[in-house]
C-alpha cells in the first residue's frame, strides 16, 4: 500500500494490466491497438511472458514451462497475436500415445481419422461414436456461448446464463457422466475420457464442455510445436506490443487494486528490484493474475467459496545426452494411465498417477540439446507442510520428497523404455511450491480455476467482476492452456472496448493480425541444408525453408543476413554476407571464415551440421547492385540511372570479402549484364583462394568479365598499377575486405578520379569487435561517472537542434533516441552508411577501414562506432 499519499509517488495510465501471461498480453495489445489506450503491464516475475517463457539449466538445456504442444494451424487468435509470424513444426501424425494397464491406443490427426479408428477398435459401438461427437460439438458451442456471455454486462449475464445451460446441457455435465451415457465399453470410455490433463480436472469433476473444447476439438486437426520453442512466441508477441506503445515492467508486485465507491481508481505497486513503492492512477484494470488473486487484491476472496479447489502439478525436467529417438520415440506425447478411470489416476500417491510425457527437442528443429518434460497433476496438499517457507530454507523433508518423486517418475520412464535412465544427464523437479513462486498462482494452481460445472455456473468465474473497471483475463476468463489464456484476454478486451472498437477488433482477429511490413527484414527460422569446406578456414553453409520450396524473403546482391547462434544460454548474433545469387529462390548460402577464438565462427565450423534450424533475419545492408544500374542502391540517395555499358563495374575483394561480390556476379549473369565487369581479388596464400570453380563457370555467362586473382605472398597487394586500367570517372566500385586494405584502396581510387559516391564499401564485423566496442563504451561511461558528467551534447553544424548523448552511447544511438534523422543501415560499422564529419570534440572510435587517410584527416567517422568523451560538433 502507499502509506502516506501526501508523499507518495504517482503515475498515470489509461489501463493497467496485472500479469504478462498470454491473457494479459492479449488484453494489452487489443486495448492499445483498437482502443488507442496507454497500457501499462506489471509482471511480478523477472521474466515476461507467463507460461511461454523458458529457462535454461547446465548451460545447455532449454525447458518450456507451460506450452508443450498446440493445434497445428495455430488458430486465429495466436495468428493475430503473432501477426502470423510464428512458425510451427508438426508433431508426428499419431501425436498422442495412450497407455492403459491392458492396452494402448494412439490418437491420429483429424477428427475424421480419430472417429474411424475408434469404430475400428470398438465396432459394436460405431453408432454411439457418431452420437458422441455430435454431443461434443454441442458442448463446445455451449462453452463458447457461456464464455462470451460472461464478458457482457451483468443484466445480460443474469438473463442469458440459464438459457445457455438449458440449450446446451452436455456442456455442464461431468465428463464421466457424458462418456457413461454414450458408451458401454469401459475401454472406449477410457480412451475418450483420457487427456483430461490438458485442462487439469479429473473426469468425475470436470465439465464436459472443457473436454469437448480442448482434446476433442482444439487438437483434432493435428498438433505442432513452436519452432524455436515457446520463448519464440513470447519474443514475437512482446516485440509487437512495444510497437503499439505498451509499457512492460517485470519485477512489479501489485499489492492492491484501489477501489473507491465501487469502482477502480488505481493500483498500489512495489518494484521488488529497488523497493520503490508507487501508485498508478487508472480507472481500468485488467488482471491476468487469476480470479482468486484478483479478488484477494480487492479484499473479497470470501466471495469465491462456491468454487472448488483446483489441482496443481509436479513437473520433471530432464536433459539427455542422447536422442530419445533411440527408443523409438518420434516426438509424439505419451500418456500413462494407471487405470481405466481417470478419477483414481488423480487420487493416487504423487508419482503414481496419470503421467504426461513430452519430447520438445524432437519437435523443435532449432533445439540443440535433447530434453524431456514429464507432468503429473497432483493435489496441492502434498506440499502443505512446507508452504510459506522460503525456497532456500526448506527442510530436508522437502528435498527428500523431490528426490523420491524424481526417482519414481524416472522409474516409470525406464519401465516403458529400458535404458532410458542411462541417457539422463540432468534432472530437476518442480512442485506446487515452484508454481506458487514463479507463476504466483494460488496453491500452485497450474491451469487456473478448476474446469467444473460449478465454474460454468459461477458469476465470479469470468472476465467481469463486481467492481466497475476491474476485469479478469487469462485462463480463468475462458479455459486452460496458452491459447485458452489468450482467448480469455480477448474476452477482457471485449468487456473494455466500445462497440465500434470491438467491430474493428473482431474483424482483425478473423483476418489473422497485421500484415507484415514489406520494408522490414524477415525474421524466423531456416534449416541448415548443407555445409561445405571451401578452404581450410572458410566454410559455405546453405539455408533452405523449413517447409515449401521458396525462401521467405527476396534479397539484392550484396546484402547480408543476421544469424542467431546458440553457443551459450542466450544466442549471439552474427552478420554474414550472402554469396549465392538472388535469382535462386530455393535456398541461399553464406561463407564464413573461422576466426581464431571466434565464438560464432567456431560454432559454425566445428559444431554445426546439416539438419537443425537457426533463427535469422534479413536481408540487411546497402552494399547492393542490381542489373540495369551502373552502381548499387545508394540507401537514401536512390538508384543511379547509369546504363550498364556506360562504365566499368569494378569488384575488389580481400580474402573472404569476396563473399558478397559472388552474389553480385551471379546477379549480373542471371540478369544478362553485358557491360564490363572486373573482379580483383587478393588472398594471402594459394590455399585461401575462394570460389575458383564458381568464377570459372561465370566466365561463360558474363562475356564482359575480367578476373585477376593475386596471392599477396607472391604478387603483393592490389595497388595503383592494378587499379589504373579499370578506373575512371564512370567506374562504379564495390570494395570489401580487411580494414587496412580498404583504407589504402579508397585513397588510391580517389587519386584515380573515381567519384567518392561511386565507391561502395563493406567491412566484416567479428564478434570480437562487438565486444571491443562494448568494452570501450563501458570505459567511457565509467570515466564520465568518475568526472561527474551525466550527459554530453552533440551540436549539428548548420543550425539543426543539438541532442543529448549519454556517456557510452554512440552518436548514432543518441541521434535515434532523440529522433534526429541520420543515414544508417547496419548499425555495426559494416556498411559505412552512417558517415558523419566530426568538426570538434574528443571521442573514441573505430573507422573499420571505411575512409581514406585524407577523409580521416578531414574528420569523417562512422556514427555507429563513435563514442563522445566530451561535447561534439558534427556535420552530415
Amino acid at each position: 500500500m502507499v502509506a502516506n499519499e501526501e508523499n507518495a509517488e504517482f503515475e498515470e495510465a489509461d489501463v493497467v494490466v496485472i500479469g504478462s501471461g498470454m491473457g494479459g498480453l492479449a488484453a494489452a495489445r487489443t486495448i492499445a491497438q483498437f482502443g488507442g489506450k496507454r497500457v501499462l503491464v506489471l509482471e511480478q516475475h523477472y521474466t515476461l511472458g507467463g507460461m511461454t517463457h523458458e529457462f535454461s539449466r547446465a548451460g545447455r538445456y532449454q525447458f518450456g514451462t507451460g506450452l508443450h504442444y498446440m493445434s497445428a494451424n495455430a488458430g486465429p487468435f495466436l495468428e493475430f497475436m503473432t501477426d502470423g509470424r510464428v512458425q510451427l513444426a508438426p508433431l508426428p501424425d499419431e501425436y498422442d500415445a495412450l497407455h492403459f494397464p491392458e492396452f494402448d491406443f494412439t490418437v491420429p490427426a483429424t477428427q475424421a481419422r480419430f472417429r474411424a479408428r475408434l469404430k475400428e477398435r470398438f465396432p459394436a459401438e460405431a453408432d454411439a461414436v457418431d452420437g458422441f461427437f455430435r454431443a461434443t460439438r454441442r458442448a463446445m458451442t455451449g462453452l463458447a456461448a457461456r464464455n462470451v456471455l460472461a464478458s457482457l454486462p451483468a443484466g445480460v449475464r443474469r438473463a442469458g446464463t440459464p438459457v445457455v445451460e438449458r440449450l446446451f446441457p452436455s456442456a455442464y455435465r461431468s465428463l464421466r457422466d457424458q462418456v457413461s451415457r454414450s458408451f458401454r465399453d469401459p475401454r472406449l470410455r477410457a480412451v475418450l475420457a483420457a487427456r483430461w490433463g490438458l485442462y487439469g480436472t479429473p473426469p468425475d469433476r470436470s465439465a464436459f464442455g472443457y473436454h469437448a473444447a480442448v482434446p476433442l476439438t482444439f487438437f483434432m486437426e493435428g498438433t505442432a510445436h513452436p519452432v524455436g520453442g515457446p520463448r519464440e512466441v513470447n519474443r514475437i508477441v512482446l516485440e509487437i506490443l512495444q510497437r503499439y506503445g505498451v509499457v512492460l515492467r517485470p519485477r512489479q508486485r501489485v499489492d492492491a487494486v484501489v477501489v473507491e465507491r465501487g469502482r477502480v481508481r488505481g493500483v498500489d505497486v512495489e518494484d521488488t528490484a529497488t523497493g520503490r513503492r508507487y501508485r498508478v492512477r487508472t480507472d481500468t484494470v485488467v488482471s491476468a493474475a487469476g480470479v482468486r488473486n484478483t479478488y484477494a487484491l480487492i479484499g473479497r476472496s470470501g466471495e469465491l467459496a462456491d468454487l472448488p479447489e483446483e489441482p496443481s502439478a509436479v513437473m520433471l525436467f530432464l536433459g539427455l545426452d542422447r536422442s530419445p529417438a533411440e527408443f523409438g520415440v518420434r516426438g509424439e506425447n505419451h500418456w500413462f494411465m494407471p487405470d481405466l478411470d481417470g478419477h483414481d489416476g488423480f487420487r493416487r500417491s504423487p508419482g503414481d498417477g496419470t503421467l504426461y510425457v513430452s519430447f520438445a527437442s524432437l519437435n523443435n528443429p532449432a533445439a540443440r540439446f535433447h530434453t524431456v518434460e514429464a507432468l503429473e497433476l497432483v493435489d496441492p496438499k502434498v506440499v502443505d507442510q512446507w508452504r510459506g517457507t522460503p525456497g532456500d530454507e526448506r527442510p530436508d523433508g522437502y528435498r527428500q520428497l523431490k528426490e523420491e518423486l524424481t526417482g519414481r517418475l524416472i522409474a516409470r520412464l525406464e519401465e516403458q523404455w529400458p535404458g532410458f535412465r542411462e541417457t539422463i544427464a540432468f534432472a530437476e523437479l518442480a512442485t506446487p511450491l515452484s508454481f506458487e513462486t514463479y507463476q504466483h498462482s494460488v496453491r500452485g494452481s497450474f491451469y487456473g480455476l478448476a474446469a467444473t460445472p460449478q465454474r460454468l455456473r459461477s458469476a465470479r468465474a469470468g472476465c467481469r467482476t463486481p467492481v466497475k473497471g476491474l476485469f479478469v483475463a487469462g485462463q480463468d476468463a475462458w479455459g486452460s492452456g496458452v491459447v485458452g489464456a489468450l482467448a480469455g484476454g480477448l474476452m477482457a478486451a471485449n468487456a473494455v472496448l466500445r462497440p465500434r472498437q470491438l467491430g474493428t477488433m473482431w474483424r482483425a482477429l478473423r483476418s489473422g493480425g497485421a500484415a507484415a511490413d514489406p520494408a522490414a527484414p524477415w525474421q524466423g527460422y531456416l534449416r541448415v541444408a548443407a555445409t561445405e569446406s571451401l578452404t581450410p578456414t572458410v566454410r559455405r553453409i546453405r539455408f533452405e525453408p523449413l517447409d515449401g520450396d521458396t525462401i521467405p524473403f527476396s534479397f539484392t546482391a550484396g546484402q547480408y543476413v543476421k544469424v542467431d547462434l546458440p553457443v551459450a544460454v542466450e544466442p549471439i548474433e552474427r552478420s554474414y554476407s550472402i554469396c549465392s545469387g538472388p535469382g535462386e529462390r530455393g535456398f541461399f548460402e553464406i561463407a564464413v571464415k573461422h576466426e581464431p577464438d571466434g565464438l560464432g565462427s567456431g560454432f559454425l565450423h566445428d559444431e554445426l551440421e546439416a539438419g537443425p534450424a537457426l533463427r535469422l533475419s534479413g536481408p540487411h545492408g546497402e552494399f547492393t547492385w542490381e542489373p540495369g544500374t551502373g552502381e548499387g542502391t545508394a540507401g537514401t540517395e536512390g538508384t543511379a540511372g547509369t546504363a550498364d555499358t556506360a562504365g566499368t563495374l569494378l569488384l575488389i575483394a580481400g580474402g573472404v570479402g569476396i563473399t558478397p561480390l559472388m552474389s553480385v556476379l551471379a546477379a549480373a549473369a542471371d540478369g544478362g549484364h553485358t557491360g564490363r565487369v572486373v573482379l580483383l581479388a587478393s588472398f594471402r596464400t594459394e590455399d585461401e583462394v575462394l570460389f575458383r570453380p564458381e568464377i570459372e563457370a561465370l566466365r561463360s555467362r558474363l562475356p564482359g568479365l575480367e578476373v585477376s586473382v593475386l596471392v599477396t605472398g607472391r604478387e603483393g597487394r592490389i595497388g595503383l598499377d592494378e587499379l589504373r586500367p579499370h578506373t575512371g570517372p564512370a567506374t562504379r566500385v564495390h570494395l570489401c575486405g580487411p580494414a587496412p586494405m580498404m583504407q589504402d584502396l579508397i585513397g588510391h581510387l580517389t587519386e584515380l578520379k573515381v567519384p567518392r559516391d561511386a565507391i561502395r564499401t563493406e567491412a566484416f564485423v567479428s564478434g570480437r569487435s562487438r565486444e571491443t566496442r562494448r568494452e570501450r563504451a563501458h570505459a567511457v561511461a565509467l570515466a564520465a561517472t568518475a568526472a561527474g558528467v551525466a550527459e554530453f551534447t552533440i551540436d549539428m553544424a548548420g543550425g539543426d537542434p543539438a541532442f543529448p548523448c549519454a556517456p557510452g552511447q554512440s552518436v548514432l544511438d543518441a541521434a535515434n533516441a532523440a529522433g534526429v534523422a541520420m543515414p544508417q543501415s547496419c548499425g555495426e560499422g559494416a556498411c559505412g552508411t552512417c558517415r558523419v564529419r566530426v568538426l570538434s570534440g574528443t571521442y573514441e572510435t573505430d573507422t573499420r577501414g571505411m575512409f581514406s587517410a585524407g577523409e580521416l584527416a578531414a574528420g569523417w567517422r562512422l556514427a555507429c562506432q563513435t563514442l563522445p568523451t566530451e561535447n561534439l560538433v558534427i556535420a552530415l
